[in-house]
């Protein structure tokens, strides 16, 4: 306690005090928030760590992806003694000198090269490729028994042609994109690749080619001609398959309310995103641009939602098939 002397009035000080009953509160509150922020990071750290949903996913693809190709070959490829296209391609041409039908001597192929890789390259072409490998060879072969084809199923050669290049390049496509191949020639051209330090892109060219200009003495003229049409635009559509299955958009947004958008990006997009600040070149005005980038599914959503809470941003958006580092390529 204390008096002042020149108005006369004495001062207290007080001291506040928390109740024994608001004490408990405080610390359960407390106790209840860090639980909840506990359990949601368990949460996501389980959602975004799922090995066994990623193998699952992969080998279901990777099934889907050889059934394509088997359909484009034993339908469409086989039928019409089109030679394109690896060690199916190679099959053609022994199933023509009437050595063994085209499904068998892809079986006996793709077995003798599977061992020829594991020799020189041991476990270095990986195990999803010689599921898929074998997957393709002994499906090829069980369908000469469950369905057999003698003959093409139209007699429009160029129709038959599409077909044969577009299933197995969907299927050698999405092979690509999940890390894994056909097998094959890929085998003869990854244990080039190690030996003789030629690119395994171009150790697959001269394979196609080989096995493509082969038909010259064994088919048609004019079958070989569809054959050497046929292995050009495998190249081109597995190519743009490729690059459309990696396609991604890259966004630059000039906006008002960068906490909002940012917030619905990182919470409701599980996207990341970078704030800088930017300056109108005619106004001199200060403004908030964000960097960000996602797949074309979430770019609409993030679109619609700027529509409602910022119309008046201005984005830019570009189309991009190479985004390397987190949750993009790698």
């Amino acid at each position: 306690m204390k008096e002042n002397e020149n108005m006369g009035i004495k001062l207290e000080k007080v001291q506040p005090e928390v109740t024994k009953e608001v004490q408990p509160k405080v610390k359960e509150e407390v106790q209840t928030v860090t639980v909840k922020l506990e359990k949601k990071d368990k949460v996501e750290i389980t959602e975004q760590h799922s090995p066994v949903k990623k193998i699952v996913s992969d080998y279901l693809l990777i099934t889907f992806s050889v059934i394509l190709i088997m359909m484009g070959s034993y339908y469409f490829k086989f039928p019409n003694d089109f030679t394109f296209g690896g060690v199916t391609g190679l099959s053609v041409v022994i199933g023509k000198l009437k050595l063994m039908t085209p499904g068998t001597a892809n079986l006996a192929i793709n077995m003798i090269l599977l061992v020829i890789g594991f020799f020189f390259l041991g476990r270095g072409f990986g195990v999803k490729t010689v599921y898929s490998s074998l997957l393709l060879s002994f499906g090829l072969y069980i369908m000469e028994f469950i369905d057999p084809v003698t003959a093409p199923l139209t007699d429009e050669p160029f129709l038959e042609l599409i077909f044969a290049v577009a299933l197995p390049a969907a299927g050698a496509a999405i092979l690509f994109r999940i890390g894994a191949s056909g097998g094959g020639t890929d085998i003869i051209a990854m244990i080039i690749n190690k030996y003789m330090k030629i690119s395994v892109g171009k150790a697959l060219l001269w394979s196609d080619v080989l096995i493509t200009l082969s038909a010259v003495f064994i088919l048609s003229f004019k079958t070989f001609l569809f054959s050497v049409l046929g292995m050009f635009l495998k190249s081109f559509v597995i190519d743009d398959l490729i690059e459309s299955m990696n396609q991604n958009k890259y966004m630059n947004i000039i906006c008002s309310k960068p906490d909002l958008i940012c917030e619905y990006i990182t919470h409701e997009l599980k996207r990341s995103a970078t704030i800088c600040q930017a300056e109108g070149a005619y106004s001199h005005t200060q403004k908030n641009l964000i960097l960000t980038a996602m797949k074309p599914a979430q770019a609409n959503k993030l679109r619609a939602y700027l529509a409602k809470v910022d119309p008046t941003a201005f984005t830019t958006i570009i189309k991009t098939s190479e985004i390397i580092g987190k949750g993009f390529l790698k």
